[in-house]
């Protein structure tokens, strides 16, 4: 029997989500792989126009196709919903598109009721057609190689659902067995048009792939692109800007009965450089900035000046880190994704331990982040009710040279006469350091980490590249070494399973060793560990088990495993701060949010 749900009672009858007791936490961006920083920021256009804003994003966009981007810095939460949404202060799941939702006694069914005349952005209706050509054709379809599809794996077989329409209103969702963080994976999950799509599905390009992977590139015409948010593509000049109109045919209104949003349009200015974003803001040109340390004793002496506010979220949510490739694969050409080698040094434990404790997170934070940040241990951020602390177990590995250098002695390493490291075959220990090359504490950060290796030998070559090519090399050619980033998934830290895109040995970004991805040949002498298999297993305990308690006891044994391990090894969490004029109503500045989660709220005041 299904117990029925009405719009005030969505999150309450839910109990399955009550007893996991999500607290608040986010990071940032966008799907899909977090990096901290990957929200836009929010700048103030020159025009006369008030209900006009302009964002900035360091990189242009891939792809306008949301299924298939990997992008971080996209335009894809303004201009697409799903079923569902998480209210960016509390973190709880409210109704999108979907206005109510019903969960069988067994949990294993749910139908979501879509509101009555939902329209797309060209004013054709949005109906359960659109929601199951999304899942079925898309999603759930082994030829489109989505990284969405991880979300709705189920079971340790990782099956997945199936779906099917009821009525035009109406879809359910037959899950193989209960699973905890279902509902709060189809609020991240956006719809998409069945009228503008399907014939790309079940078309194929000369190259027998489907014409969907080629569709809604950075070339379309913007009216082509159908949408369904607050939003709508107006305008895309490459590397210069990306232009958004208000969509006319958008849901959402008011209780005065206005309809949202309230803003006309917003452009996504790219600019790479966030030292020109610093003097833009400075000049009153920008009406938002995200703050970093470098500039935020500059910005607050200027705050009452400048008619802004800093606000403070506190530590960013997600994690950053320096890590390893111990993908032991060989590539299409026969050849090992890397030097066999460096392979040897990055496989063994003794000698990821030794590199943690060289690295002095202290000095990072007090030196790169002017002491805005919070040292790191683990994967989940302290505000995550499953976080396991130092105090209560975690192992963590303190700054000390003399305790790595005596581990790599013990393990067989050598130091010559130059006080260079070598191995036992007298092979010098060299390698590249990965980092992208859009955010200057991140290459600060990696050319502090190039100074602790050397300080035990090491020589460490920065390799600076921008972020796209960087997600190449770790997501494609797998032709990397080791790599300085950050990974983040929003409402991570109220659902860790979230995080199993990064952990889970088949996930699309277990970027330290990325298995074959759908559409790829099967990759030769690809070794999953023992503690790989173990941290599979403790995933798929956690989303099966509902009480408390146990999930704590289970991630906490993820952690320490990761904290045992060192497949990365974390650094400093920076806070998350974020500059904002005070002529922007509506704001509510959270750490699971951000400053802009209510886009279509938001208003200018006359200045």
């Amino acid at each position: 029997m299904l117990e029925s749900k009405n719009k005030n009672q969505d999150i309450h009858r839910f109990s399955i989500y009550r007893i996991v007791n999500f607290l608040a936490g986010v990071v940032f961006c966008c799907l899909l792989i977090l990096t901290s920083g990957c929200r836009p920021t929010l700048l103030n256009s020159q025009s006369n126009n008030n209900s006009k804003l302009v964002l900035v994003s360091p990189s242009p966009p891939t792809t306008f196709n949301y299924a298939i981007s990997r992008f971080p810095y996209s335009i894809f939460r303004y201009i697409y919903e799903g079923l569902i949404s998480e209210n960016g202060l509390t973190g709880e799941l409210e109704p999108a598109l979907a206005e109510s939702w019903i969960l069988s006694e067994d949990k294993k069914r749910i139908i979501f009721t879509l509101r009555s005349e939902l329209k797309w952005s060209d004013g054709e209706p949005l109906t359960a057609d659109d929601v199951v050509f999304t899942y079925q054709d898309i999603y759930l379809n082994q030829k489109i190689p989505t990284v969405y599809r991880d979300f709705l794996r189920i079971g340790s077989s990782g099956s997945f659902p199936s779906v099917k329409k009821i009525d035009k209103q109406r879809v359910e969702f037959i899950l193989p067995e209960p699973f905890a963080p279902f509902i709060r994976y189809i609020g991240r999950l956006k719809i998409l048009p069945d009228h503008a799509l399907r014939d790309t599905i079940f078309s194929t390009e000369t190259d027998g792939k489907p014409l969907f992977l080629s569709t809604w590139n950075t070339n379309t015409e913007p009216e082509k692109i159908i949408s369904n948010g607050a939003f709508r593509l107006e305008n895309y000049i490459p590397s210069q800007r990306i232009v958004l109109q208000k969509n006319p045919f958008y849901w959402r209104s008011d209780l005065a009965g206005n309809s949202l949003p309230y803003l006309d349009k917003m452009i996504v200015q790219i600019i790479q450089s966030t030292d020109n974003q610093l003097l833009r803001f400075r000049s009153g040109e920008l009406d938002s900035i995200g703050v970093d340390a470098e500039a935020f004793q500059l910005l607050k002496r200027e705050e009452k000046r400048g008619k802004y506010k800093i606000y403070n979220g506190g530590p960013r949510l997600g994690y950053q880190f320096v890590g390893f490739n111990l993908n032991q694969g060989i590539n299409s050409q026969g050849k090992p994704f890397l030097n066999p080698i460096k392979s040897r040094w990055f496989n063994n434990l003794a000698f990821r331990q030794a590199v943690a404790y060289a690295i002095n997170r202290q000095e990072i934070n007090n030196n790169i982040y002017r002491g805005l940040g919070k040292i790191q241990h683990s994967p989940l951020a302290v505000q995550s009710p499953y976080y396991l602390s130092p105090e209560a177990g975690l192992k963590v590995y303190d700054y000390n040279p003399e305790k790595a250098k005596k581990i790599l002695l013990d393990t067989g390493f050598q130091y010559n006469d130059a006080n260079e490291l070598l191995d036992e075959d007298g092979n010098r220990v060299e390698f590249t350091i990965l980092v992208k090359s859009e955010e200057k504490l991140r290459i600060d950060t990696a050319v502090k980490i190039q100074k602790y290796l050397s300080n035990i030998g090491i020589k460490g070559n920065l390799q600076v590249l921008n972020f796209n090519t960087v997600l190449r090399k770790l997501l494609s050619s797998r032709d990397w070494e080791c790599y300085v980033g950050a990974f983040g998934v929003s409402g991570a830290d109220l659902e860790p399973n979230l995080l199993s895109l990064f952990w889970l040995s088949n996930g699309s970004f277990h970027q330290f060793n990325l298995g074959s991805k759908p559409g790829e040949p099967r990759m030769k002498n690809w070794q999953v560990s023992d503690w790989e298999k173990e941290i599979d297993r403790l995933f798929i305990a956690g989303y099966q088990t509902v009480d408390e308690n146990k999930r704590r006891e289970i991630y906490g044994e993820f952690q320490q495993i990761v904290a045992e391990q060192l497949p990365v090894f974390f650094l400093v969490n920076p806070l998350s701060l974020q500059a904002v004029r005070n002529h922007i109503d509506n704001l509510k500045f959270s750490a699971i949010g951000g400053a802009f989660w209510n886009i279509d709220e938001l208003k200018i005041q006359e200045k």
